[in-house]
């Protein structure tokens, strides 16, 4: 099953360290309302966004880690 991560992670890869870290600040805060929301026992459209957005928010600190974005 073809996922698109290697497209996802070239994206990432080309985004500059500010967009990185606006876009990271937007996954973190999605991922809180989204296990907010869960937490509360509200039914959820899509159950496994909240893996998606864990695993964006990981490619998006392991390239900030190894300071591959562009500067």
């Amino acid at each position: 099953m073809n996922r698109g991560f290697l497209l996802r992670i070239k994206e990432v890869r080309s985004m500059n360290r500010s967009d990185l870290d606006n876009r990271l600040a937007e996954l973190r805060l999605e991922l809180m309302k989204e296990v907010g929301n869960v937490k509360r026992g509200r039914p959820t459209k899509n159950p496994g966004k909240i893996r998606v957005l864990k695993r964006d928010i990981a490619r998006i600190l392991t390239v900030k880690k190894h300071g591959e974005g562009k500067k």
